[in-house]
């Protein structure tokens, strides 16, 4: 029989492409969430009952225990980049990221992938990045052989980064930490790194995983632009003036009683503030045998849609340059 792996949040951005590549090599895939109805779009990734959604929630332990049962390896994707009620970043990201691995380490599963983010920090200012630091350090602890995972900023079709900005309406295209650097690494490299952990071709550890490039938050900008062929005028906030715009969204969200989110939070412009590129010296893509694929290669591919004339952009401009007979 082949082996199951159990992805905690797998039917999320980067989860999906991991069960998918996992299917693809023969693994049962399980995946973990708290809206299997949500998640139906994971199971044509391998055949009829070889990829199946089913209900967990990460802050009980019962309910972690019980998806995990018979797993051989387990990858927990799960993460949060804004609080909505009980999931909070402690909740989820520190307790819920120590749970996995403890459960894991108690009912014997052989390999276990832990996904974080560069950034993590104990000491930082930034809910988000101390607890992805205290999650890391649970998982160690509890699963010395984990291999801990920690992307940039992950580009894809379905991401939350790129496709937002693109969407952004008018002349003017606001951004705060405009010089902070990144280095945007593609979601199904990603998913490449998480594979080879599940299936032993990686030793434990942290691996921090970054593009071919690094650029600032102003520099990507520009390219997406570029991409969808259209002008704006690009204004870099002061980051003062970034945290007043986080604390007011943060407030109305919380008298909204979460109905009214905004564009950006207090707790993201505190991580705006540092680069977030791979260390000098973290292993990484290379450790793993991998080249990761840059952004100028697959963002033409999801972004098209939103150019002026969205996929017959291309055919009006090489349309212009038919001579006239």
């Amino acid at each position: 029989m082949s082996k199951l792996v159990t992805i905690f949040g797998g039917s999320g951005f980067v989860g999906r492409y991991v069960a998918r590549r996992l299917a693809k090599n023969g693994w049962r895939v399980r995946v973990a969430v708290r809206r299997p109805n949500e998640a139906m779009h994971v199971k044509p990734y391998g055949v009829p009952g070889q990829v199946e959604p089913v209900l967990c929630n990460i802050r009980d332990d019962a309910s972690v225990a019980s998806v995990m049962n018979g797993s051989d390896a387990v990858v927990n994707c799960v993460g949060i980049l804004a609080e909505v009620g009980k999931n909070s970043f402690d909740a989820v990201q520190a307790d819920g990221a120590a749970r996995v691995a403890r459960i894991a380490a108690e009912q014997g599963v052989g390999q276990m992938v832990h996904l974080s983010a560069i950034g993590a920090d104990a000491d930082s200012e930034s809910d988000y990045a101390r607890t992805k630091a205290e999650g890391e350090a649970a998982v160690v602890a509890a699963f010395p052989k984990a291999v801990v995972l920690r992307p940039s900023i992950i580009f894809g079709p379905e991401d939350d980064f790129f496709n937002r900005f693109a969407g952004m309406m008018g002349p003017v295209l606001p951004l705060v930490g405009g010089e902070t650097k990144f280095q945007p690494v593609y979601v199904d490299d990603v998913a490449q790194a998480a594979v080879l952990a599940v299936e032993g071709q990686a030793e434990p550890g942290i691996y921090e995983l970054g593009g071919p490039d690094v650029r600032s938050m102003k520099e990507l900008m520009h390219e997406m632009l570029s991409v969808i062929r259209r002008r704006k005028l690009i204004v870099n906030l002061p980051f003062f003036v970034g945290s007043l715009m986080g604390w007011s969204f943060d407030l109305v969200k919380k008298l909204s009683f979460g109905l009214i989110k905004g564009p950006i939070t207090a707790d993201q412009v505190k991580l705006l503030r540092k680069d977030n590129v791979v260390s000098d010296t973290s292993k990484g893509f290379a450790d793993l045998g991998l080249t990761p694929s840059a952004t100028e290669a697959v963002l033409p591919d999801y972004l098209w849609r939103f150019r002026p004339s969205g996929q017959y952009l291309a055919i009006k401009e090489s349309a212009k340059n038919l001579r006239q007979s």
